[in-house]
């Protein structure tokens, strides 16, 4: 166990200076309209910039509409999304988070209702509750397993479309006040889709080959780093292994991480898995605690810039063990945090730092005197529980 607390110390995402390795992980709220950030948006993300993430990064928004996975996500396809994502970047950034959002195309696992109501397809029902099914789009005509609609295979025409939905997207996102773009190409959405050889069985120049697998997320990667410009950091998610018989596998995705950098990715953030619902291909991911940390410490060994792990990560001094040993340089957390929205203060604490020192003012000049009176009647003896014994 290291007694230096690098878990607090600075870390440079291309042009972007976080000030600690503690991120907040997308997460999907399932709680827009017609695409736009809400009330709920804004008080669900700020919390995390108080609680004192470095990053805090907005849930998967969907560069068109066709893209999305429910009717209730996030979206960047029009200008009219702007105002309310930037107030949620304004005010990350004034409580001292640096403000980041992964874009995303669903693909062929669009169309599908809320987890909570078993994230499976829409269909009549829906329909008739005012939320119809649409049709999806995809590298090849094969669904994401059976009862799952077959998507329509995507034309060059469909691709350069597809591209340019994409960039538009990523402009959008700087216009709004974000300074790390997250491309999700992982959990068998679009740009994952067209990687994986499951899913991607083309026989033209965006498939066939790795080469050609590669070809259509590395032509989204360059539209968007050319969209954002030098100064906003661009980050990529992706699947260590697809964890399916005939999927990617860590050699596949560790070289795929190579190709990013050299195109323009400021960081590789991984997770696993998605690309079929299909059980009868599954060779199961197992989950434990940092459950990712194998994968991406070898990707980290493939590339120059940060990587960050996400998954099962729940106490400071795992967190800190994950960076120390070169597991990852960017730790991300999500449920931790829906749980503890403070997780990054008492990180602090328990790897000791001052208790109350990057607290929000308003917060911490509350709390440093009650922590003080809390510790005065512990020494005397005394519990919350003492009036009643």
């Amino acid at each position: 166990m290291s007694d230096v607390d690098v878990l607090h110390t600075p870390l440079s995402v291309g042009p972007v200076e976080l000030s600690h390795r503690v991120a907040v992980s997308p997460m999907c709220m399932y709680a827009s309209v017609d695409g736009h950030a809400t009330d709920f948006h804004l008080v669900h993300l700020g919390r995390f910039a108080l609680g004192g993430a470095a990053l805090t990064m907005v849930e998967a928004t969907a560069v068109e509409p066709q893209g999305r996975i429910s009717h209730h996500d996030l979206g960047l396809w029009s200008d009219d999304h702007i105002p309310g994502l930037q107030r949620i970047a304004g005010f990350l950034a004034a409580h001292g988070s640096v403000p980041g959002i992964q874009l995303s195309h669903a693909g062929r696992r669009a169309s599908v209702r809320e987890p909570w109501r078993a994230g499976a397809p829409l269909d009549e029902t829906d329909a008739a509750a005012g939320l119809p099914p649409w049709p999806v789009e995809g590298p090849s005509a094969l669904p994401a397993g059976p009862g799952w609609p077959i998507p329509a295979a995507m034309d060059i025409g469909d691709i350069r479309r597809s591209i340019e939905r994409w960039r538009d997207a990523a402009a959008r996102a700087v216009a709004a006040g974000f300074r790390v773009i997250e491309l999700h190409g992982a959990h068998g959405y679009l740009l994952h889709e067209f990687l994986s050889p499951i899913a991607n069985q083309r026989t033209d120049a965006y498939g066939g080959t790795t080469e050609g697998r590669m070809r259509y997320p590395l032509e989204v990667v360059a539209a968007v780093r050319e969209a954002i410009g030098p100064e906003t950091a661009l980050a990529y998610r992706l699947s260590a292994v697809d964890g399916a018989v005939g999927g990617l596998d860590l050699d596949d995705t560790a070289a795929f991480a190579a190709r990013l950098q050299d195109a323009g990715v400021d960081l590789i953030d991984v997770s696993s898995g998605g690309i079929s619902t299909d059980r009868s291909l599954d060779t199961r991911i197992r989950r434990g605690f940092a459950f990712h940390a194998d994968f991406s410490h070898r990707i980290r060994e493939s590339v120059d810039i940060p990587v960050a792990t996400v998954g099962l990560v729940v106490e400071p001094e795992q967190a800190q063990e994950l960076v120390t040993r070169a597991d990852a340089d960017l730790v991300l957390l999500g449920r931790s945090v829906l749980d503890d929205p403070n997780w990054p203060h008492h990180a602090r604490v328990a790897l000791g730092d001052d208790e109350f020192a990057e607290w929000d003012v308003r917060y911490g000049h509350a709390l440093a005197p009650r922590a003080r009176l809390i510790g005065k009647l512990a020494a005397t003896g005394e519990s919350p529980m003492s009036r009643f014994e």
